[in-house]
């Protein structure tokens, strides 16, 4: 009868407890799925809490779009041998008579070294007066000298070479091998030369996004799209500045997943299964596979697309719930996109809290003096 009465208590001091650990809230990664879906508009809230489903998915996969204007993909090359504002000209000039308007010998060549062309794109010829040498190649305006020339002295020869200036470079700064300032030449006329001129980009090719910025227009592309997309490998001009630049995006991961921090993109496009990878995956023994989460400020035309409410105005706060254990739940998690600044969160499994109760319970302490232990009694 003792020994009866011994099991009730202990059976009675278990579930009260049991009750206790109830009350006093165990420690958890933060709030149940219960409690964040009392959190929807429909439940008083300020959030929308959407299951996610194929058509969820197909409205939310949204990612950054890149691209030149046509502008800079109708610009033509330049020819590498064209004169332009800043250029250094050397001239050599030839006269077949012995007391010529520029040499003093038959035959004889006189030098004009590092002629410079102005920011109009004007050089000045002794005898030949100031002449446009901008948008000439070296031997159309050889031709130009020459015919300006031959009026005043027979038969005139005339070299003309072309050392680029600064009018025929390009800046290259930012995640590249070797940032500098690069003359447009021959072989590095288009942006993919340009770049591998430079010794490449510094970060993985997946992550690469390239500036290029030409007075007052910007244009930016993905690093591999040079590759892919052969309309993005534009004409350089003189002036043009690029600049490389890992991609900045990154979420946030919390809850019960494998790592909770702030997570830069690892490839361009990002779905939540493989943004749960990145994070080292669920927990077996305490993430919640019904419960995932992203929390998102949707823009208001995705919103109403979601929502199918063309009254909404403005961003919305959204709530996507991704639950892997339904029929299609992996093929989802996989379409689902991830944007930047998203926050992924994991819920923690029921018995995760069952656990943790039956653990202190069946600790080194009784039932009571666990208890009071956890609730600082």
């Amino acid at each position: 009868m003792q020994r009866y009465s011994t099991r009730m208590i202990r059976g009675a001091s278990i579930l009260v407890t049991l009750g206790l650990l109830a009350a006093c809230q165990l420690p958890k990664s933060g709030p149940n799925k219960t409690e964040i879906l009392a959190g929807s508009v429909e439940q008083g809230g300020n959030a929308f809490v959407v299951e996610v489903d194929d058509r969820v998915a197909r409205a939310t996969s949204v990612v950054p779009q890149y691209g030149f204007s046509k502008s800079f993909r109708s610009a033509q090359s330049v020819a590498s041998d064209t004169v332009q504002p800043g250029d250094t000209l050397n001239l050599t000039v030839w006269e077949n008579v012995e007391d010529g308007l520029l040499t003093t010998a038959a035959g004889g060549a006189t030098n004009l070294t590092e002629v410079q062309v102005d920011s109009d794109g004007f050089i000045f010829v002794p005898y030949a007066g100031r002449l446009r040498a901008s948008g000439n190649t070296p031997e159309q305006l050889r031709r130009l000298i020459v015919s300006k020339l031959e009026d005043q002295t027979p038969d005139p020869q005339v070299q003309v070479q072309r050392t680029p200036g600064d009018g025929s470079t390009v800046s290259l700064t930012g995640t590249i091998g070797a940032p500098g300032i690069y003359p447009i030449e021959r072989p590095t006329g288009t942006l993919s030369t340009m770049l591998a001129q430079a010794g490449g980009v510094a970060v993985a090719s997946d992550i690469a996004l390239v500036t290029v910025i030409r007075g007052n227009q910007r244009g930016t592309i993905w690093y591999n799209d040079l590759f892919h997309k052969p309309e993005t490998d534009i004409a350089l001009r003189g002036g043009d500045r690029i600049l490389v630049e890992e991609d900045s995006r990154s979420y946030v991961a919390l809850g019960a997943t494998g790592g909770q921090s702030r997570v830069a993109f690892d490839s361009q496009d990002l779905s939540a299964l493989e943004a749960l990878a990145q994070v080292g995956g669920l927990q077996s023994f305490s993430s919640d596979p019904t419960g995932i989460f992203v929390l998102r400020r949707e823009r208001q035309d995705v919103a109403r697309n979601v929502m199918g409410r063309p009254n909404l105005q403005g961003e919305q706060r959204m709530i996507y719930l991704l639950n892997l254990t339904a029929p299609n739940g992996l093929f989802v998690a996989r379409d689902f996109v991830i944007r930047d600044d998203d926050t992924i969160y994991v819920t923690e499994a029921p018995y995760a809290q069952w656990t943790k109760s039956i653990s202190l319970i069946a600790g080194g302490l009784t039932p009571v003096a666990n208890v009071a232990t956890l609730t600082g009694g």
